[in-house]
C-alpha cells in the first residue's frame, strides 16, 4: 500500500507541475501558485466555520467546487477553467464519482485537486452519529475507486468538506486524526438559490470587492454557476486576482524536486 501511495503520488505531482507549467493562451488568468496544505499546521481553513484559513495575500483566491461530478454541467466547468489556465478543488460526492468515474479521472487529469464531500452529501450534523463515519469513508473509497481503482479510504488528497459545512466536535477530531484538511470556505455565491447568472456574478464579485481574497465556494452541478463562471474568470482577470492551486504537501514536495 505505501509503494501504491507513492506512486499515486508522484503522477499528482507530476500533473499538477505540468498543468501549472503550460498555458499557450497569451493574456488568460493563468494559476499564479500552488499552495501546500499539510493537516499537521493546517488542519482546518475558512473564516465561516473556523478562526483561520489559508495564506493567501491580498487578491488571491483559491477556487473550489462541491457537489459533483455532473455529466450535463461539469464539464462546461472545466472548459471555462481550461481556457483561463486554471486550477481549481473539486470536492466530490461519492455515489455520483462512482457512477461517473470517468469524469472523475478528466478532472484530475486537467490539474484539479480531488478533495471529498461524503457519500450522500447527508448532514454528519442530522444523522445518528453510528453512521457518520461510514458516510465519510464510503465517500472516500468511491472517489478513490473512481479516480485510481483502489477502494481505499486513505485519501490521496486528504482534503475534505463537510455537507453543509456543518460540523461535529467528534467527526472534526476524526479527521484531525487522520491527517486530513477540513475546507471550510470565506466566501460563497449562495448558487444553491435560484438566481441568473449575471445576478450570481454581481454577488459573488460583490462579496470579493469586501474580502479581497479567499477561498471561494461553488457548485459545478448547478446550471447558473457554469453559465456565469467564464465571466467570473474575465472578472478576476481585469481586476488583477490571481489563482492560487491548493494541493496536499506531500504533491508539493514532490513539485519542488524533493525525494
Amino acid at each position: 500500500m505505501n509503494v501504491l501511495r507513492a506512486i499515486l503520488v508522484a503522477s499528482m505531482a507530476w500533473s499538477v507541475a505540468a498543468q501549472a507549467a503550460e498555458c499557450p493562451r497569451k493574456g488568460s488568468l493563468g494559476t499564479s501558485r500552488i499552495l501546500s496544505v499539510d493537516a499537521a499546521t493546517t488542519p482546518r481553513v475558512g473564516l465561516m466555520s473556523f478562526p483561520q484559513t489559508l495564506p493567501l495575500e491580498d487578491h488571491e483566491v483559491v477556487l473550489t467546487f462541491d457537489d459533483g461530478p455532473w455529466p450535463p454541467t461539469t464539464p462546461r466547468v472545466l472548459a471555462a477553467l481550461a481556457r483561463e489556465c486554471v486550477r481549481a478543488t473539486f470536492f466530490l460526492i461519492g455515489k455520483p464519482a462512482s457512477e461517473h468515474p470517468e469524469l472523475v479521472r478528466r478532472i484530475a487529469a486537467e490539474g484539479h485537486s480531488i478533495g471529498h464531500h461524503t457519500w450522500l452529501h447527508r448532514s454528519l450534523k442530522q444523522i445518528p452519529a453510528s453512521e457518520t463515519r461510514e458516510e465519510i469513508d464510503r465517500g472516500i473509497a468511491a472517489d478513490e475507486m473512481a479516480l485510481h481503482g483502489v477502494a481505499t479510504t486513505t485519501p490521496s488528497t486528504p482534503f475534505f468538506r463537510f455537507p453543509g459545512l456543518e460540523t461535529t466536535p467528534a467527526t472534526l477530531d476524526l479527521l484531525q486524526s487522520r491527517r486530513i484538511v477540513v475546507f471550510g470556505t470565506d466566501l460563497w455565491a449562495n448558487d444553491w438559490i435560484p438566481m441568473t447568472p449575471s445576478q450570481q456574478l454581481k454577488l459573488i464579485t460583490d462579496r470579493l470587492r469586501i474580502a479581497r481574497k479567499g477561498i471561494i465556494l461553488f457548485h459545478d452541478p448547478q446550471a447558473q454557476t457554469a453559465a456565469m463562471l467564464p465571466a467570473f474568470l474575465r472578472y478576476l482577470r481585469d481586476n488583477h486576482y490571481r489563482v492560487v492551486h491548493v494541493v496536499p504537501a506531500a504533491v508539493a514536495t514532490h513539485v519542488n524536486g524533493a525525494p
